[in-house]
């Protein structure tokens, strides 16, 4: 089955200037690939003529579909409408329907109906009119030589209705489109690169509709596989099949799968291994426990927490004993070790876990520079304690202290 192509075109100056985010390509894309159609650029362009013709002439060699937000307004620097007409070499009319409609909408309101607002009603000739029941300005149907171009208004309110309840279903009409199935396998604790090394052999036998990505982010890797053909469940046996090959080459690194986090990775294990866990913080704040209780339901297994930042804390609140830092320091081995148990025994948990560390920018010495962290996690039957090199960045620091802690913890439950 042949794919469907789309690209998505967003036009205003008001987002090359960076006044405004634009948020409705992303929705955008989710929605096609759900019925199909697989995006293949999304562009920008300004409220400029020659700008704007140049970008659909463009578009329209490269894709199937093109959607276009924004530049319907009614002033002058709006010139969707009035480029669509030239494009389509067609003539722009007063629409009475569009016209009716806007009318009623501001008398409705208590509104004067001027003869700026009367210049949503034009529209081109050649265009088929998509009714926008939430605004003034209307969405526009093309078609030309077996492709279809759809503008709607850039309001994200307004765009979103009517591609969800009117383009997407016309879309689905006209073309014959595919499935586009994708999952995502989670893995923490080998970069990119590495990861790419082992699955080498792996990714050079998939079948040619299955493709991989990786999406790398802060201390994790996503391994996405994309199939594309036309029955949904035989895509989803095709995939699972591909990952039953791959996990034992790469199991110890995955966490979970498409939505589950590491944290909630974690609360699952913590749940069917009926444990329980606190933690004691020093260089991450509490980002850990904030993590660990983001997830709902992580009552039933997280005691508690402290976030013991002077020593004195960590001495007389937590027990860590003084000499242990008057000899090796606050960011020691020796000093996480006793912070996870004192944790775990403070607050009656199975499992205790500790951070400290030299997080930034400053306070760093020769022996012990910035990024130099130690983590060690406790169960009263093991003690496994990490050093860390890291960044010379406070926030990043943080957020890679916190996983890999999380993924000492991942790693333990699953021994």
């Amino acid at each position: 089955m042949k794919k469907v192509l789309a690209e998505i075109l967003t036009i205003g100056d008001e987002i090359l200037y960076g006044q405004i985010t634009d948020t409705n390509s992303q929705w955008m894309s989710t929605e096609l690939d759900q019925i199909g159609v697989r995006v293949i650029r999304k562009t920008t362009v300004g409220d400029t003529e020659d700008e704007i013709l140049s970008a659909f002439a463009e578009a329209e060699v490269r894709a199937d579909i093109v959607l276009i937000t924004g530049g319907l307004g009614p002033t002058n620097d709006d010139l969707t409408m009035p480029m669509l007409a030239k494009y389509f070499d067609s003539e722009i009319i007063m629409n009475e329907s569009v016209y009716r409609h806007v009318k009623e909408f501001f008398e409705s309101r208590g509104r004067q109906f001027t003869e700026m607002n009367e210049r949503q009603a034009l529209v081109p000739e050649i265009a088929e009119v998509i009714h926008n029941e939430l605004g003034t300005a209307p969405a526009t149907w093309y078609e030309r030589n077996g492709k279809v171009f759809v503008s709607m208004p850039g309001v994200p309110h307004e765009m979103k209705n009517i591609m969800s309840t009117l383009v997407l279903p016309k879309i689905q009409q006209y073309f014959s489109t595919p499935f586009i199935y994708h999952r995502l396998i989670k893995t923490v604790g080998i970069g990119e690169s590495f990861l790419a090394d082992k699955l080498k052999d792996w990714e050079k036998n998939l079948p040619p509709h299955i493709s991989l990505a990786y999406l790398p982010s802060i201390g994790q890797v996503k391994l996405r596989l994309t199939a594309n053909g036309e029955d949904e469940a035989t895509l989803n046996r095709q995939v699972q099949e591909q990952i039953d090959l791959m996990l034992p080459i790469a199991d110890k690194y995955v966490y979970g799968y498409d939505k589950t986090s590491l944290e909630e990775a974690i609360g699952q294990l913590l749940l069917a291994k009926n444990k329980t866990i606190a933690s004691a913080e020093s260089c991450t704040g509490g980002f850990i426990q904030h993590k660990i209780t983001s997830i709902p339901g992580s009552s039933k297994y997280f005691q508690g927490g402290l976030v013991p930042y002077h020593n004195d804390l960590k001495i007389n609140v937590l027990r860590v004993k003084e000499e242990t830092i008057l000899a090796h320091g606050a960011v020691s081995e020796e000093c996480v070790h006793e912070m996870a148990n004192r944790v775990r025994e403070l607050f009656n948990a199975d499992i205790g876990i500790a951070s400290s560390g030299i997080a930034g920018p400053d306070g760093g010495t020769p022996e012990k520079p910035v990024g130099t962290i130690y983590i060690a996690y406790a169960d009263g039957e093991q003690t496994v304690t990490k050093k860390l090199l890291l960044t010379k960045n406070r926030k990043l620091n943080i957020e890679l202290t916190s996983l890999a802690v999380l993924n000492l913890v991942r790693k333990s439950l699953q021994t």
